[in-house]
């Protein structure tokens, strides 16, 4: 399989006050192309920051983080935004849909600056929607669905613009059990269509459903099992 994500010596430094906190303190890590893989770590072990540094949100202080093949570490807010709606798609726990959206305008949303037709995107979102077993729910708002429903609508507007890389921060913190393996089970079928997905969960049944679980201590990797 082919690298998609290689990091080495990643270091993530803030100033709180006099203290200097490393969130990121010579971190390594190697991902490939459509793996599925769980980030866990104790609060403070650095997950959200490389969440972040991941997903082109933040820029690392020092070190070396290549995504197909570019370093873009040291890039400028433009390029890391240009970067973030080409190859990453984001699933938040939170599911941050617009209220007074549809399923189908929520999903819409991303393609708007694609440059696609108002009816390319449409087209686009209900074929997406379609996959994530939502096609009678399509002009449903937010509160017209559930939990696990808004969750499939977030999932589908994360993949709406055919990214690489599908980043998932805690997808599952506000599900109940099974709804929560119902998304996973999302997730497995997304990795088998060819995406990478990678998770932040600090649950272990979560965790266990991925191919390889990375935990972080103290802003460096800890292990990293197959």
């Amino acid at each position: 399989m082919k690298t998609l994500i290689s990091i080495e010596g990643l270091r993530k430094t803030y100033q709180i006050g006099t203290q200097v906190v490393h969130a990121l303190d010579g971190l390594d890590l190697t991902i490939k192309t459509n793996e599925y893989v769980a980030l866990m770590g104790p609060s403070g072990s650095g997950k959200s920051t490389l969440m972040n540094v991941l997903g082109c949100l933040d820029s690392p202080t020092s070190g070396m983080y290549h995504l197909n093949g570019e370093n873009v570490a040291n890039l400028g807010e433009d390029a890391l935004a240009e970067i973030r709606n080409r190859e990453i798609g984001f699933v938040f726990q939170t599911f941050n849909l617009l209220p007074r959206y549809s399923a189908l305008e929520n999903v819409a949303l991303p393609l708007i600056y694609a440059g696609l037709s108002k009816r390319e995107r449409l087209q686009r979102a209900e074929d997406v929607l379609e996959m994530v077993g939502l096609k009678d729910r399509m002009v449903h708002k937010p509160n017209e669905l559930s939990g696990g429903q808004r969750q499939r609508v977030a999932v589908a507007r994360a993949l709406v613009n055919r990214p690489s890389i599908i980043l998932a921060d805690e997808p599952t913190g506000n599900l109940d059990t099974s709804t929560s393996m119902e998304i996973m089970a999302l997730f497995a079928e997304i990795q088998e269509a060819g995406n990478t997905v990678i998770l932040v969960t600090h649950e272990e049944d979560i965790a266990a459903c991925a191919n390889r679980i990375v935990r972080l201590r103290d802003g460096k990797v800890e292990s990293a099992n197959v």
